[in-house]
């Protein structure tokens, strides 16, 4: 996981604690292994705080271990079938007037942290990340997988993807903000929709 531990930090809102990282060392490889009680050993007092470093660091850990989208064509399933399917797309509120303000560097961890935030999020409810559009994150409940409940599932990580991004921000200290599209219907998938489509 390639990820600057200062900057993932400053974008969960917990900076002040890039300096107590460094001084035990903490990189991007041991960062998903940390648990409460190293955070309590190397001296983050607050138990709020923990509590946020680790519900963050499982979502890195989520987001790593989803299957990443390919852009290319995928081969699709022998068998279309009659599915209900709940679609979804996350999109980050003013993000055309945040490229112009931060450096591109800074623009593009702000974007990897928030996507890796949404992605979290979405497969903590068992959602499906089809695609990563720029700022945008297009996912799919009940394909491959179905569950009774896509709907709400769907609602329910929009809910969670809001509350997430909003404890991320800028590196002047602005919160995040996201705009969630949900619609649900019956789709013939298989044909038309496979691992990776574009």
């Amino acid at each position: 996981m390639a990820i600057d531990v200062d900057a993932w930090l400053r974008g969960i809102g917990l900076g002040q604690y890039a300096e107590l990282f460094r001084t035990n060392d903490i990189d991007a490889e041991l960062l998903p292994r940390l648990t409460g009680d190293d955070l309590k050993d190397m001296g983050v007092a607050s138990v709020g705080h923990r509590k946020k470093l680790l519900e963050a660091i499982a979502a890195l850990g989520a987001a790593a271990d989803a299957p990443a989208p390919s852009r290319a064509t995928a081969t699709p399933t022998a068998a279309a079938e009659r599915r209900q399917l709940t679609v979804m797309f996350v999109d980050l509120v003013g993000s055309t007037t945040l490229s112009t303000e931060l450096d591109p560097e800074d623009m593009r961890e702000l974007i990897r942290v928030y996507q890796n935030t949404v992605a979290g999020e979405i497969t903590r409810f068992d959602g499906h990340i089809a695609q990563y559009l720029g700022d945008g994150v297009l996912a799919y409940f009940g394909w491959p997988r179905a569950h009774e409940d896509e709907a709400e599932r769907a609602v329910r990580a929009g809910l969670a993807v809001t509350a997430a991004a909003s404890r991320l921000t800028t590196p002047a200290g602005k919160r995040l903000e996201t705009r969630i599209g949900i619609a649900t219907g019956l789709v013939v998938v298989g044909d038309l929709i496979a691992e990776g489509a574009t």
